[in-house]
């Protein structure tokens, strides 16, 4: 703890952003951790069911739907599955709308992210501008080991501190926003590939119908 305060100490007044962007990139970072391990722990083998349930009763799909509502699959599939007597193409629209409403969920923080990815070097930078001015400023010839090198040496402190900080931030912000991104465009894959799968299902289920001069299905409310 005295090392850290220390070291806070030492980076000037940049550590002050520089503290308020960690603690703001550990916070998101442990929201966006527990959401995807809630995706990822769960979606595909509620997708599955669903798949499965649908086949047999489209109600009893619907209601598993919405026990699981809080994942973004569920969500999507429930936009197209509570409509009132959709047609295959209208069908369709439903489940490509409600995955685009879902995109700003599953992106959610990455510009606070990216902001303090760019943010955070530019702080060190100017933490070593400033440390290097306070440097310059206490440099006296001819007064070497006299009352200017305590601050000659809080200035080149300033300076190294500041910049390691800036980079130490930045770094570990990008490893988690780069991981949020790759769990991003695996979900986008999963959730057309799963998509697609139940409209396929719809549209064979709604053929049918067709075919026997039935009404097509409708939840039940």
């Amino acid at each position: 703890m005295d090392n850290f305060i220390y070291i806070f100490r030492a980076g000037g007044i940049v550590s002050w952003p520089l503290l308020a962007s960690s603690i703001a990139a550990v916070a998101l970072i442990i929201e966006r951790l527990g959401f995807w391990f809630r995706v990822n722990r769960r979606q595909r083998r509620m997708v599955k069911e669903v798949l499965h349930l649908y086949r047999q009763n489209p109600d009893t799909a619907i209601k598993k739907l919405q026990v699981n509502a809080d994942l973004p699959l569920a969500r999507i599939f429930l936009e197209a599955l509570e409509l009132e007597d959709p047609n295959a193409e209208e069908f369709r629209l439903a489940l490509e709308s409600a995955a685009q409403a879902e995109i700003p969920v599953l992106k959610r923080f990455n510009t606070i992210f990216d902001t303090i990815i760019s943010l955070s070097p530019l702080f060190g930078l100017l933490g070593t501008v400033l440390g290097l001015i306070t440097t310059f400023a206490a440099l006296k010839l001819g007064d070497i080991g006299g009352t200017s090198t305590t601050n000659v040496t809080a200035g080149i402190s300033e300076a190294l501190v500041s910049t390691a900080m800036g980079l130490v931030v930045a770094i570990f912000t990008l490893v988690f926003a780069n991981m949020f991104r790759g769990f991003y465009l695996q979900q986008i894959a999963f959730i057309q590939e799963a998509a697609g799968q139940l409209e396929l299902l719809y549209r064979h289920r709604y053929e049918q119908k067709q075919k026997q001069g039935e009404p097509t299905y409708a939840p039940t409310r």
